[in-house]
């Protein structure tokens, strides 16, 4: 249950923002885990599957291994998982699982990270005479797997259930701001105890929502909130850093310099999906109609507001597409800008400040 009485709150550059967690309660009576808890189940996982020398036990593991991982990351029962094909029901080039049969089949997003796993299982030497059945384990060695390997890493065993797991991707996923409905077709339906993690709200829920909303409405903030979501168009790489450039949803192009170590570990490739965010102070703005600049990414937007106090002013934004703006500048730049609301301006930023997350 998320802690009521300390109510952790970080400041940016004067302002205040109360994290997801902290309007978001789960009931006592709902076992589930927290995301450092997932982390740390899925690194014993892992661990457990690569300390055995046998090559028959170092297949069954990778097995329950990349079992758990389609648990842990899409919320499915393990009913589901048991009966995949995964022939059929795994399409690593679109990065999706298809879950539930007779008529009720839904597809489920698998980040690159687990796509590589399951390819390494699927396309390798393991899946050899297996062929159709990877998945088709005995569900009773299956839970007792995972409660072992929760006891191992220091757990309550009973959280190593995968019905745990599937509570506890379903509330990570609605701290994480994916809307009700979303959670619920990604679960296939929901029961009644999730029902009850979302509906139950306490007052001091209440109270802490009254109060983001406040603070949202009253202060300068200085979060990340310039979001992009695109693709992966082009990566161009150098013995230390590589430059990814991807298409957003709008049609522009934003470039991003991030060091080769980031780059494998996020998996990218021309393709894939990512999201990207640039914090306000790392944001220019400027007229329209000057030109020249270091920056490679420019936003053409129109003003919406601007607040400002002595020191700071927040210039927000919207693009013709609908895409938010927002950069925090001194107040003595407005004047010396020009700056108006309703005026056209371009948001503009540096490569290298621009964060990615695959998606």
């Amino acid at each position: 249950m998320a802690n009521k009485g300390n109510e952790s709150q970080r400041t940016e550059i004067g302002a205040t923002k109360l994290s997801t967690s902290e309007v978001f309660d789960v009931p006592d009576n709902i076992l589930h885990m927290s995301r450092e808890e997932l982390a740390v189940l899925e690194l014993g996982f892992r661990c457990w599957k690569d300390r055995t020398p046998r090559a028959d036990y170092a297949r069954s593991r990778t097995r329950v291994f990349c079992l758990f991982l389609i648990l842990r990351h899409t919320g499915a029962r393990l009913g589901e998982i048991l009966k995949l094909d995964e022939r059929k029901d795994i399409d690593l080039d679109r990065a999706v699982i298809i879950l539930g049969r007779d008529g009720q089949q839904r597809e489920v997003p698998l980040s690159q990270a687990v796509c590589r796993e399951l390819k390494g299982l699927i396309d390798g030497p393991m899946s050899a005479g297996l062929e159709g059945n990877i998945f088709h384990l005995d569900p009773g060695y299956i839970r007792r797997i995972f409660y072992e390997r929760a006891g191992d890493c220091g757990l309550d065993r009973k959280k190593g259930a995968p019905s745990v797991l599937r509570r506890s991707r379903a509330v990570e996923m609605l701290r994480n701001g994916v809307p009700l409905g979303v959670v619920r077709k990604v679960l296939g339906q929901s029961s009644t105890d999730l029902a009850a993690v979302y509906q139950e709200w306490s007052s001091g829920d209440v109270k802490n929502i009254v109060r983001r909303m406040a603070l949202e409405e009253n202060t300068l903030k200085s979060s990340a909130r310039n979001t992009f979501i695109g693709h992966v168009s082009s990566i161009n790489r150098d013995g230390v850093l590589a430059d990814v450039k991807f298409e957003t949803a709008e049609g522009f192009s934003i470039s991003s310099v991030i060091t080769l170590e980031s780059l494998y570990k996020l998996g990218l490739e021309p393709g894939i999906s990512v999201s990207a965010s640039v914090k306000a102070p790392l944001v220019a703005v400027r007229p329209l109609k000057e030109k020249g600049t270091s920056s490679r990414n420019c936003v053409a937007a129109k003003v919406t507001t601007i607040k400002q106090n002595e020191v700071l002013a927040e210039v927000s934004g919207i693009s013709p597409g609908g895409t938010k703006m927002c950069a925090l500048v001194t107040s003595w730049s407005i004047e010396e800008e020009g700056l108006f609301e309703g005026g056209l301006v371009e948001f503009c930023f540096k490569a290298l400040s621009v964060v990615l997350h695959a998606v």
